[in-house]
């Protein structure tokens, strides 16, 4: 079976590429926007192209089965046809619940007329790098609402799950709402970062306006609404967890601080005064 994996260098779709290699995929051909400069194992089958480009995708889908589907709403009814008219018969998407913006990816797939498995994190454990610069610059996090707490998912985890979707028709028309195995507050997470590097970080309670001003180096224009919303949503609503990624990949779900430690390195680095 051929399965084609779409945005296979990007931040998921590179780790979707090993896990279904690990677990024993057959045949496993990797879309890239830059075939030159993608270090993918030599096993896969490397192809150009995008799904922001879908005019591109033709030959992509030739004798493909399943797919894994990176999120581009803009084009994905586009990306869909495609895959429908080359006889793909089954899709793994990164997307999101009908109400959110991410949902104009999960309505086209089903209009589509493939099978389909949708996968709804909610939030990255991996978005914790946005704190990054100014830790960096200050060496504190500020933010209006330490105790906000959410149950943040390792992308790790959910290319694990789509691995094992894309592997058999087993999960056809489930939509998998993941999380991580625990909820963790702002502070929990800021703790986890410093204990990992051996850096103390303060974590200051900062108005809104304060905490926009802290995120935009690495947000732009999006922190505010990062403020806005997502935060004084957390702040206001107790997640519940669950058991998805452990019961769908055999093994416990990634926490914030086992993330962290593996990541120290790096963090430690992107952290260091200049």
């Amino acid at each position: 079976m051929t399965v084609l994996v779409t945005g296979a260098t990007g931040n998921i779709g590179r780790m979707v590429v090993d896990h279904l290699l690990a677990r024993g995929a057959s045949h496993v051909r990797a879309l890239t926007a830059s075939p030159e400069r993608a270090v993918l194992p030599p096993q896969v089958e490397v192809v150009r192209g995008s799904v922001r480009s879908p005019e591109a995708l033709r030959t992509a889908f030739d004798g493909v089965e399943h797919f894994y589907l990176a999120p581009s709403p803009d084009t994905v009814e586009q990306v869909m046809a495609l895959a429908r008219d080359a006889g793909v018969r089954y899709v793994v998407d990164l997307s999101g619940e009908p109400e959110s913006w991410w949902g104009l990816v999960s309505g086209a797939v089903e209009a589509s007329g493939l099978a389909w498995t949708h996968l709804w994190p909610a939030d990255f454990v991996e978005n914790a790098r946005m704190w990054l610069p100014q830790i960096r610059a200050t060496g504190a996090v500020r933010e209006p609402w330490p105790d906000g707490a959410s149950t943040p998912t390792a992308m790790d985890d959910i290319a694990e799950v789509a691995a094992v979707a894309l592997l058999s028709d087993d999960h056809a028309g489930e939509a998998y709402g993941l999380t991580g195995p625990e909820p963790v507050s702002r502070r929990e997470m800021v703790r986890a970062i410093a204990e990992a590097t051996g850096r103390p970080i303060e974590f200051v309670r900062a108005t809104p306006e304060e905490a926009t001003d802290a995120l935009r180096p690495s947000m732009g224009e999006t922190a505010e609404w990062y403020v806005g919303n997502v935060l004084s949503y957390l702040a206001g609503n107790v997640p519940s967890p669950n058991r998805l990624v452990a019961e769908i990949t055999g093994r416990p779900a990634t926490t914030f601080a086992a993330w962290a430690d593996t990541h120290a390195d790096e963090l430690r680095a992107a952290i260091a005064p200049a």
